[in-house]
């Protein structure tokens, strides 16, 4: 019935349901600028920027499109999604696995990503301990009977510190060209503003959270009393529970109702190897480059000191105030220092050239990386592809039969280092959306 009166109110053709909604997607999305399902997705970005949430679990994830975009906020340390159905995670599962960037620039700390197929109202000890839980647009598609047991799932078991969701505004439907009845064939309701803040203040009381009311998606001129087209509850944990409550339940004993389907832990800087190779790329990169900076001064043009300042600067800023605060700190320090042989900038040697630790060390990623000039200094000589005089304070690098030849090995070190920041921006920035629904 429910799809008789779609087809009869607003479609001109005779199409079958889901052609009837992709279409009414179209029709809606191009009210909105961007359209609303990407505003939804926006605001749950914007939360995460703000609050910095280290765990967060998006239940009714569906095609994923809200966890690849949270996959690149580092700050986050566990990505889960939950879906009634298995067959649209096996389809997009795999867009979540790291991409060549998280191995060339991996993270403070390891990512991982579950995804689970279940019910939003089943009870998973997994599912436990979330800081941010997101439920966008999925309240509508249950019955109304299993309201209150969504409700009690998310906010007295999964008791998470912040939770964001959304659902349709009823009294924004007249103001959508020609629809009658529900906005997606699949919903068993639509709230009102006054009904979706009954329920939500309902469970804030019960439960110990307050709650914020907003949303996306407004057409100029409305009343105000109309609200948005999605509204936005966004709750928070005012009533401290007990340890015992906020801790992750034991998997062992407890019924695990969730099939976990896909998981994946990202490359990070916790593991001492990728670390240490991570490390020394930078490390190899900016000798070569200051190598060429010397031989520069020997008198084969300036170009490339004028790259080699731009990327300085550039890495400077990207590492934020506080790093450049502590590279002046360590410059004065330093300042006036000189290796055994007398030199504070990079020298031959014979066939060699000799970087000071110091120099080397001042460069913004290698300083980030190796926290310490002394750390920098073990990382070096536990390396056989570098050598440290007896100092301890110049590495030396082999010099090249010939100043033009390149060292193919070393310029693959040189592109990927290069390339990781950029690869970073391109896929952040990269529209994944594909909404149907």
């Amino acid at each position: 019935m429910l799809t008789k009166r779609i087809l009869n109110g607003f479609c001109p053709f005779h199409l079958n349901a889901f052609a009837v909604w992709t279409w009414y997607l179209l029709m809606m999305n191009s009210i909105f600028t961007p359209p609303v399902y990407i505003q939804r997705h926006e605001f749950v970005v914007d939360f995460v920027k703000k609050n910095k949430p280290k765990k967060v679990i998006d239940l009714g994830c569906s095609n994923c499109t809200l966890l690849r975009k949270l996959k690149f906020h580092r700050e986050i340390e566990v990505l889960a999604g939950v879906d009634i159905d298995s067959d649209v995670i096996r389809n997009i599962m795999y867009a979540l696995a790291p991409i060549p960037s998280d191995y060339l620039q991996p993270g403070d700390h390891p990512l991982t990503i579950n995804l689970y197929q279940g019910s939003v109202t089943d009870r998973d000890p997994r599912t436990k301990g979330f800081d941010l839980v997101t439920s966008i647009e999925l309240i509508e598609h249950l019955q109304l009977e299993d309201v209150d047991m969504f409700t009690e799932v998310v906010f007295g078991y999964m008791a998470p510190v912040a939770a964001i969701i959304s659902t349709p505004n009823a009294d924004f439907n007249p103001l959508l060209p020609r629809l009658t009845g529900f906005r997606h064939p699949q919903h068993r309701f639509e709230w009102t503003k006054a009904e979706f803040q009954t329920w939500a203040l309902k469970a804030c009381r019960e439960f110990g959270y307050v709650v914020e009311f907003t949303g996306v998606g407004q057409i100029q001129g409305q009343e105000e009393s109309i609200g948005f087209c999605s509204q936005i509850g966004v709750f928070q944990r005012v009533r401290s529970l007990s340890d015992a409550s906020c801790r992750q339940g034991d998997v062992t004993e407890e019924r695990l109702p969730y099939r976990l389907l896909y998981d994946v832990v990202y490359p990070s800087l916790c593991d001492n190897n990728i670390f240490h190779r991570t490390l020394m790329n930078e490390v190899l990169y900016w000798a070569e480059t200051l190598r060429k900076g010397q031989m520069v001064t020997a008198g084969q043009g300036g170009e490339h000191t004028e790259r080699l300042e731009e990327r300085m600067e550039r890495e400077e800023s990207q590492t934020g105030g506080e790093q450049q605060c502590g590279r002046r700190e360590v410059n004065e320090e330093l300042e006036g220092q000189t290796t055994a042989q007398g030199h504070e900038e990079p020298y031959r040697a014979g066939r060699s050239v000799c970087i000071p630790l110091a120099r080397l060390w001042s460069c913004p990623r290698v300083q980030a990386l190796s926290g310490t000039v002394q750390h920098l200094k073990e990382v070096l000589l536990d390396d056989p592809r570098v050598e440290v005089t007896e100092d301890d304070t110049v590495m030396v690098l082999a010099g090249d039969e010939e100043d033009d030849d390149e060292d193919p090995e070393l310029d693959e070190n040189i592109n990927n280092a290069e390339t990781d920041q950029s690869l970073d921006s391109s896929v952040e920035n990269k529209d994944w959306e594909i909404d149907l629904g």
